[in-house]
């Protein structure tokens, strides 16, 4: 394809996979440009086209749905690559030339969702719900047809043409991404931004050996993008873990070094600070009114579509059946979780005051501030269990752990996983890492995926994810799926690989099992295809189900050797790490069940408008309720940061990291239940496991396959036992 200069445009290459190394910012416009031509005139004559098919009930499924895909795909795939680029590469201008085409892309995509003879071409198919006929490729366009009236309905399709109401609805459609897109990267601005410089080595006492190495770096790293216009014939500094200096700064693996090894409680308070006021300073990076903005429209939007509020919009395509019945599963986890909580939070504190913490003249409550508690937490934790993180590190080097890693998936579910030959895939950075995955017994390939595994401040934003690069379909005659798989670990310092903290290694698992979810789909209607069509509190089932293997001595004995002398885990450590598994587990239960609840407050009982509350009113008021610790500073502004729900999909939906654990623990147990040495049980039970939950997609309701899996409905029995509060 050419764009209309008569250039050759890497972005609107489709074919195949995109073309990482030679695509620039540049090319989005005129690839949009013209793919945006196409579609609007293709969509024209399948409107009219369908339009007479209907009237005269000669209209078939394959008229309808696979044409919409086909004709979408182009404009999908290549906005889908710069919206890609735009969270794993970042710059001014990508972002000038996202921004300035996402109007335009959004205008399009709201045709298809408010086109009339579309909907009524769908609602006049006839076989698909005939009961009777429970074949999977009937399922799959069952479901698909579904949903699309259902993501039509709440897209707008019903108002008048020409209406008020039609008109305003897509005007905050609009304005919402945008401010979606403005408020990540304002995130991104403020986490690069902040600079903690430490100079004295005194304040480096305790802390371990990768986190000094990691601040080293970075502080080496902020030099030379300073002096990059000095002469090159300077010489390079090299960075010094042990004499530093030290740069801290905000990303993941740097934060979280930082909270839980300084030993000076003001440096903490610095990077705590730091961290919960990003994106919340006076000026043009500012969320605070991005986030009134946002929960105002959506307010507006619910209320045009006919809800009550934005969370009833969002539960009207997940499995949780209303606002209720989320707050019953909240409270019932609470029931157990607040209790546990309060007792950990109390045998942290003891144990400051034991080891030294003195609390501030006057404070009666004798409450740790908010920056004091992780660092307790990992004393009292490594008192406990005799074992650090830093003595973990050295057998968990990322080689290793993608070695086994895919060796379970090789055991349970029948795959193989090997990475592709130099020149298969083009690449957006040289970390990043590209696999085929094939079937074991057919030796046939039946997917890829990309790995970026490290953080990268500079142009990477926070966080842990996987997208779709390619989905598999019929339709567009895409056999083999394509992921993202994209984490922010910690890079490897010096001459070592990366030796992941183990919180590293299960997030790397999560993500995993996204993908899997993903490369596995047997469904072959791309609209339910893969974790597509899925419902949202659903699809974290797959993820959360595979962390469950970090604890698995098989699993854990396919990976943890030392990096230097290939020696394996001791089992004492072993042993020690799997005792660690409920250590607070009562306090982070809480944090969740803090994060979903804000989350669904500030959508259905909130009002925006009203001015009798702010949106940190509201902060304080769940955090009374679902943590023990003290409330948030006056100065906390977590939720200027607070992506997932302002600039990701989890609006009135971050409670599905729970609801999907319940089923997540449940079909882990199933494993549990046969007996986790058991290994032909285990094969056996991990192969129904990808023939359902991996395989089925969106083409089956979850509730029938998770049933299909388990033999009965999810219990919330397992997550509890697991947690250790059962």
């Amino acid at each position: 394809m050419t764009t209309t200069t008569g250039t050759t445009n890497p972005m609107m290459d489709v074919s195949g996979l995109p073309r990482f190394a030679s695509i620039q910012p540049s090319d989005l416009t005129p690839a949009v440009e013209t793919l945006l031509k196409k579609l609007e005139s293709d969509f024209e004559s399948f409107e009219t086209s369908v339009s007479s098919s209907s009237s005269s009930s000669n209209i078939e499924y394959k008229d309808v749905l696979p044409v919409v895909e086909r004709m979408q795909y182009p404009l999908g795939f290549a906005w889908g690559v710069a919206g890609h680029l735009n969270g794993v590469k970042n710059s001014d201008e990508l972002r000038d030339a996202y921004q300035k085409n996402q109007p335009e892309v959004v205008k399009a995509f709201t045709k298809f969702s408010q086109s009339k003879p579309l909907y009524d071409a769908l609602e006049s198919l006839g076989g698909l719900d005939d009961s009777s006929s429970s074949s999977f490729e009937n399922s799959q366009m069952r479901r698909a047809v579904e949903q699309s009236l259902l993501s039509m309905k709440l897209g707008g399709v019903g108002f008048e043409e020409g209406s008020k109401e039609k008109e305003r609805f897509n005007e905050i459609k609009l304005r919402l991404a945008e401010l979606s897109t403005k408020f990540s990267n304002n995130v991104l601005d403020a986490t690069k931004a902040f600079s903690l410089i430490v100079t004295d080595k005194k304040e480096m006492g305790g802390v371990p050996a990768s986190a000094k190495g990691m601040w080293a770096s970075s502080y080496v790293a902020s030099l030379d993008k300073e002096e990059e216009s000095e002469s090159e014939s300077e010489p390079k500094k090299e960075a010094d873990p042990e004499e530093g200096p030290w740069r801290i700064g905000l990303d993941g693996p740097s934060y979280i070094a930082a909270m839980s090894h300084l030993k000076n409680s003001d440096l903490r308070k610095k990077v705590y600070l730091g961290y919960t006021t990003r994106a919340s300073e006076e000026g043009e990076k500012n969320n605070i009114p991005l986030i009134q903005e946002i929960l105002t429209l959506k307010q507006e939007q619910a209320k045009l579509l006919g809800f009550k509020n934005y969370a009833e919009v969002s539960l009207a395509k997940k499995m949780a059946p209303s606002v209720q019945s989320v707050l019953d599963l909240s409270n019932l986890i609470a029931e157990k979780a607040l209790p546990a909580a309060k007792k950990e939070l109390q045998e942290v504190t003891e144990f400051a005051i034991e080891n030294g913490f003195e609390f501030a003249e006057g404070d009666e409550e004798k409450k740790l501030e908010p920056w004091d508690v992780t660092f307790w937490s990992e004393r009292l934790k490594e008192s406990k269990f005799d074992l650090t993180e830093e003595q973990l590190r050295p057998y968990f080097a990322l080689p290793a752990v993608l070695d086994g890693m895919f060796g379970l998936v090789e055991r349970i579910f029948g795959i193989e996983v090997k990475q592709a030959e130099e020149g298969d895939a083009e690449v957006w950075h040289p970390d990043v890492k590209f696999f085929h995955v094939y079937d074991a017994e057919s030796k046939e390939q039946i997917a890829s995926f990309y790995l970026d595994p490290y953080s990268r401040p500079a142009d990477k934003r926070g966080g842990a994810w996987m997208d779709v690069c390619i989905g598999k379909s019929d339709a567009c005659d895409k056999e083999i799926p394509v992921a993202y798989l994209v984490c922010n670990g910690s890079p490897p310092v010096g001459d070592k690989p990366s030796l992941m903290t183990f919180r590293e290694v299960e997030t790397l698992f999560h993500e995993f099992g996204h993908g899997l979810q993903h490369m596995l789909t047997k469904a072959r209607v791309g609209d339910v295809a893969g974790i597509n069509g899925v419902e949202w509190d659903a699809v974290e089932l797959p993820s959360q189900f595979m962390e469950n293997w970090c604890y698995d001595e098989p699993t854990v004995y396919g990976f943890a050797k030392h990096y230097e002398t290939g020696e394996a885990l001791p089992k004492e450590m072993f042993e020690k790490l799997k005792e660690q598994k409920t250590f607070n587990a009562g306090l982070m239960a809480c944090r969740q069940l803090y994060f979903g609840m804000l989350d669904m407050e500030l959508h259905s009982n909130y009002d925006p408008t009203s001015g009798d509350k702010t949106i940190f009113d509201v902060q304080k008021e769940m955090s009374a309720k679902y943590v023990p610790h003290a409330l948030p500073l006056d100065s906390d502004r977590f939720l200027c940061a607070f992506s997932h729900i302002f600039a990701g999909g989890y609006s009135a939906g971050y409670y599905s990291y729970k609801w999907a654990e319940v089923m997540s623990a449940d079909a882990f147990g199933a494993f549990e239940d046969v007996g986790l040495s058991n290994e032909e049980e285990v094969k056996r039970v991990g192969r129904l496991f990808r023939d359902t939950v991996l395989s089925l997609g969106g083409g089956v309701s979850p509730n029938e396959v998770f049933e299909r899996f388990r033999g009965r409905g999810p219990s919330p029995d397992a997550l509890l036992r697991h947690n250790g509060l059962l």
